[in-house]
């Protein structure tokens, strides 16, 4: 499961096509998205090539969000970014 895109997330969950998926998520990211797909959703499987395929050829590199999340005395406000305490 990734997170948001910077606006919401993929819709996945709303059993879009997944051209509509892909459409949405790769005109929606930029540097530092993180990108919201849920394990159940329907068409996810059929989008996610088209999406890595195409942010692949355009620069983006993918890391697991363990990478992300920062280490030490942090907390996490309610627009979900970390915070020194």
């Amino acid at each position: 499961m990734f997170e948001a895109v910077s606006d919401g997330d993929s819709l996945d969950w709303k059993e879009i096509s997944a051209q509509e998926i892909a459409q949405r998520v790769t005109s929606k990211v930029g540097p530092g998205s993180i990108v919201l797909f849920h394990n159940a959703a329907l068409h996810t499987p059929e989008a996610l090539p088209t999406i890595l395929e195409q942010l692949t050829q355009e620069g983006y590199t993918f890391v697991p969000i363990s990478q992300l999340i920062l280490t030490g005395d942090y907390s996490i406000d309610h627009t979900g970014r970390q915070c020194p305490c």
